[in-house]
């Protein structure tokens, strides 16, 4: 394992890269603060070096919310998302610390969606982001890397990746939830009945309860 020393270099960060992107942004994103402590202790668990925008943000923030809280990028974790990228992956990507796993999530979004980059667990782009949508129960590529997805996210088209999921007053219930909580569909988005979205009944959940329930009904279908 490298040391902190190693994995964080002060002069070649790759925080400035975000920065110059979050200048440019069309989306709204809030930078939660971080907990120098856990800050450390997340990039030593990760051995991502602060060069790149992965190890920036785990070590720069608690994380990241887009367009309101819509979507969270996982950093070290904060008040508002406290969930640290590697305490996440916990018992869902590994089991025992400094196991690898075939993928590692590193976003999720309100309605139980997940990115992950891919290690061979979820398809044959190693190294892109894919995405679990509830509508499909299927991981599928986004055909992009880590870098990338923080870009898209920060300037891209999130609205129309979102448009027939997003209800009237979307923003004031997004708001009233904290980062490790989701909302809960019924009827399930993968079904038929579901096809008409203003008929779908939400209820709160928390994330951890959403994932494993999910992943346990796709990897039964």
């Amino acid at each position: 394992m490298k040391s902190l020393n190693e994995l964080i270099n002060p002069t070649d960060s790759g925080w400035s890269l975000v920065e110059e992107w979050m200048k440019g942004a069309s989306n709204p994103y809030e930078v939660l603060p971080r907990n120098a402590k856990r800050a450390d202790e997340e990039l030593l668990r990760a051995q991502i070096t602060t060069k790149s925008p992965m190890g920036a943000i785990i070590h720069q923030t608690g994380g990241i919310l887009i367009d309101n809280g819509w979507l969270r990028i996982l950093g070290s974790g904060s008040v508002k998302l406290n969930r640290g990228i590697m305490e996440w992956n916990k018992g869902k990507s590994f089991d025992k610390e400094g196991e690898k796993g075939g993928f590692l999530l590193i976003a999720d979004d309100v309605l139980g969606g997940y990115f992950a980059i891919n290690a061979g667990a979820l398809g044959e782009g190693i190294g892109q982001v894919y995405y679990f949508a509830q509508d499909t129960l299927e991981w599928e590529s986004l055909e992009c890397g880590y870098s990338d997805f923080i870009y898209w996210t920060l300037k891209g088209d999130i609205r129309q990746f979102y448009e027939t999921f997003k209800w009237k007053d979307w923003a004031n219930d997004v708001q009233k939830l904290d980062g490790n909580q989701v909302f809960s569909f019924y009827p399930f988005l993968w079904t038929e009945q579901a096809r008409d979205f203003r008929k779908v009944d939400r209820n709160v959940v928390p994330i951890d309860e959403n994932y494993h329930f999910t992943m346990e009904f796709a990897g039964g279908r």
